[in-house]
């Protein structure tokens, strides 16, 4: 396994994660009364939007997934639409699953669509930057020993972090602290969040420190 892949790895997600912290401070001097928790919509927008952006632009800048086969133009408008239609279709099957777990199902639709909106941001997007509208590639890649390269390997690890940081950030909501930040959904959002960025950090470290297991070898 090359060093120069894991470096670019690295690089591009402190990337992102330095996007998020820039979504949370930048948009401050630009609208007035802007914050994290005191705008919590505004903020998973403004969230969602950056992280997006910056993993399509670092998608066709590093093109971790380059085809040796040079695509026709109605082939290329034909894979965004696909693109743009999972995506949108990931957001409703979480908002599903979201309700299933507990969220409101009328009250604060809003807020648990954003938040899906936020969950398939730093999942699904990914997946499909990385993949493309496979869904026969998403199954492999999250299968047992099923990643071919040190992105693929990211993708699973930052995936499972963010689906778990928001599993865990619903824990404090039902307890009786009375904090503003208990209000639906942004412990949920918050733990997506700081569990995306963990995932950024620990996915390159772990590729290096069990480089030699892996061989990402072709099927």
């Amino acid at each position: 396994m090359r060093e120069a892949e894991i470096r670019r790895l690295l690089a591009a997600n402190l990337l992102c994660a330095v996007s998020i912290v820039l979504a949370a401070v930048g948009p401050a001097f630009f609208l007035d009364g802007f914050s994290v928790l005191g705008t919590h919509l505004t903020w998973l927008c403004v969230c969602s939007v950056s992280v997006a952006t910056l993993n399509v632009i670092l998608h066709l800048v590093l093109k971790p997934s380059q085809s040796p086969k040079r695509s026709s133009f109605a082939h290329k408008i034909s894979r965004f639409l696909k693109c743009c239609i999972y995506f949108f279709m990931s957001c409703i099957l979480f908002h599903a699953i979201i309700v299933l777990y507990g969220a409101p199902l009328i009250e604060s639709v809003t807020e648990t669509f954003l938040f899906a909106v936020l969950l398939s941001t730093f999942t699904t997007l990914q997946c499909l930057c990385l993949l493309g509208p496979n869904i026969q590639a998403w199954i492999r890649v999250f299968s047992k020993n099923g990643a071919m390269s040190v992105w693929e390997s990211s993708l699973q690890i930052t995936s499972v972090c963010s689906i778990l940081g928001a599993w865990f950030g619903a824990f404090p909501i039902p307890l009786d602290w009375d904090r503003p930040w208990q209000v639906w959904p942004i412990s949920c959002s918050l733990g997506a969040t700081f569990g995306y960025m963990a995932g950024l950090i620990i996915a390159p470290l772990w590729i290096h420190w069990n480089r030699k297991q892996l061989t990402y070898k072709s099927r």
